[in-house]
């Protein structure tokens, strides 16, 4: 089921600039009509192929962070896309903020009914076989928690949908195949979730990009069965902050 949920602001965003995209090239770069007359040439994270929001002539937000250390000082963050019912929705586009808004959501206790009460979180912790894989996030239970074991959280940003069903991956990631297969692995000595964020409002399920990835499909449903969690978190995308929406089922 669907878990019902008051918005919850999670993470300030902003301010935004926003334009029309001309065209995205070089996975990392996107040139962009701003609205007051100025082009502009803005970082693009997301280097897949970014299924149903890569629209050039379609609207999108840029934020304008200039530095001596970066090369652009434009960052593409959202683009507005037909949602499901036919409603423009934004969307986050911009990868490196998923693990920023996982933990964020963590932090405001949104996922204590299924994690517990969590007492520390570190990111970027290697694990896996020869611990050359990093886990997104590492949770350790509060002192009393009824499953005190540590707690492995690997995010995905998901952004192509199906209508209402948001899909992951939206083309084949040996990257993701192997994230599966080690979370499996350290089974049951703790606890391993996965958490596809759900950039967008108009998504209710979730499901694998069987399409895309036949492999994964495999994968995602052999680690579910193994004792996996899957908590797909839906989010949307507001002009000053991102909002928690809930949960998405799972079908599989």
């Amino acid at each position: 089921m669907i878990s019902a949920t008051i918005p919850v602001p999670v993470l300030p965003q902003g301010p935004f600039v926003e334009g029309v995209l001309l065209k995205r090239y070089k996975r990392f770069l996107a040139d962009v009509a701003l609205d007051d007359g100025r082009q502009v040439t803005a970082h693009c994270a997301n280097t897949g192929p970014m299924t149903g929001v890569l629209r050039p002539g379609g609207r999108v937000r840029l934020r304008h962070d200039p530095s001596p250390k970066r090369k652009l000082a434009w960052t593409w963050e959202q683009a507005q896309v037909s949602g499901h019912g036919g409603e423009p929705v934004w969307v986050g586009v911009n990868t490196a903020l998923p693990n920023r808004l996982v933990r964020a959501t963590i932090e405001a206790g949104c996922l204590e009914p299924w994690l517990g009460p969590i007492g520390s979180i570190r990111p970027e912790v290697a694990y896996g076989e020869g611990r050359r894989s990093r886990i997104d996030l590492l949770l350790t239970p509060a002192d009393g928690a009824a499953d005190p074991r540590p707690i492995y959280v690997e995010v995905k940003n998901t952004t192509w949908t199906d209508g209402d069903l948001g899909l992951f991956p939206d083309t084949v990631t040996e990257r993701g195949q192997k994230h599966l297969v080690e979370l499996t692995a350290l089974l049951p000595g703790a606890r391993a979730v996965l958490v596809p964020c759900l950039s967008r409002p108009d998504v209710t399920r979730f499901s694998p990009g069987d399409r895309a990835d036949p492999r994964y499909g495999e994968l995602f449903r052999s680690a579910l069965a193994a004792g996996v969690e899957v908590l797909p978190c839906r989010y949307r995308y507001e002009g000053a902050s991102v909002e928690w929406l809930g949960l998405a089922s799972v079908e599989v």
